[in-house]
């Protein structure tokens, strides 16, 4: 009989994650098919039909333990593997943090797109880096239903396209962002598209069209980096938006705040991006076998 499994709940300022332990490797086989992948993400994410979540986050041991305190693995509800998520990294921090996993408030999480940092014990917010961004580019244009929209992209951790609008609630996040989403020059692999409504010097308004959750989301936290950088640089902000000195502030579509940090070197280069999310611990859970057992078909190692 497949086992019941132990999991946590939580929510990053409206994104929200399943959290399992594999320290064991008791998911090292599921991760390593993409069918099994695609068929653990379908048991688990739908919402009325499971726990639902806007993805799965894997507690794993770190391939270099000298480097990192904990090793973390993300998956999108499509079954996909994006590279890092910056509000999931923070429920992750706080639910490592508090299960006693490691030493202290700060850690170093080893993930697919690098090393990053977080620290904890800010509540209601937790503090995470991500990596530089790259690859970044400035008005693009793109045309969809007939409209002309200019993009800014950048990857920061995984890729966002950000486009400036009037008013966040006018927009069709569904049906435009999908369009955006699949446009060939992004993919593969996809692209997360922000529509971001500038509320005021270092304060936006974000909704965000998710790749790999396929839907808009209720906040994104690489999304929110990027829209924020990318607001600083196309609208001329202070200096003390670029030097780590204020934060922007990015409203989610949740109702919640982030908090975006970042440094603008002289030469250009974007560095020591962090971002404050509000976590919510909602709560902790055991799957039903038979949840377990759809997710798994028996191929799950017994405890």
């Amino acid at each position: 009989m497949t086992p019941s499994l132990q999991f946590a709940k939580l929510s990053g300022s409206g994104n929200d994650f399943i959290c399992m332990d594999n320290r064991d490797g008791r998911f090292d086989e599921v991760m390593a098919s993409p069918e099994r992948l695609r068929r653990f993400a379908a048991a688990l994410c739908p919402r009325g039909l499971s726990v639902g979540a806007d993805g799965i986050i894997l507690v794993c041991r770190p391939a270099r333990p000298d480097e990192a305190d904990i090793a973390a693995r993300f998956i999108d509800p499509d079954g996909t593997e994006p590279e890092l998520c910056g509000n999931g990294i923070a429920c992750f921090a706080r639910w490592v943090v508090e299960s006693g996993w490691v030493r202290g408030r700060s850690l170093r999480i080893e993930t697919p797109s690098g090393l990053v940092r977080a620290r904890t014990g800010m509540d209601p917010y937790v503090h995470a880096c991500i990596p530089e961004p790259h690859d970044i580019e400035t008005d693009i244009e793109v045309t969809v239903d007939g409209k002309v929209w200019k993009l800014d992209y950048a990857i920061t951790g995984v890729p966002h396209a950000v486009t400036f609008v009037d008013d966040v609630d006018r927009v069709d996040v569904m049906r435009t962002g999908a369009a955006i989403r699949h446009l060939p020059r992004f993919n593969p692999p996809g692209v997360c598209v922000s529509f971001a409504q500038v509320l005021g010097v270092g304060e936006l308004a974000l909704r965000t069209f998710e790749y790999g959750a396929e839907t808009e989301t209720l906040a994104c936290g690489t999304g929110s980096a990027t829209a924020a950088l990318m607001a600083a640089r196309r609208f001329g902000w202070p200096r003390e938006y670029l030097c780590q000195a204020e934060p922007v502030h990015v409203r989610a579509r949740s109702g919640d705040v982030l908090r975006i940090y970042f440094l603008v070197e002289p030469d250009g280069r974007i560095v020591k991006v962090c971002l404050e999310t509000v976590v919510r611990f909602i709560y902790t859970g055991q799957l039903h076998s038979e949840t377990a057992a759809r997710a798994f078909e028996g191929e799950l190692r017994e405890e």
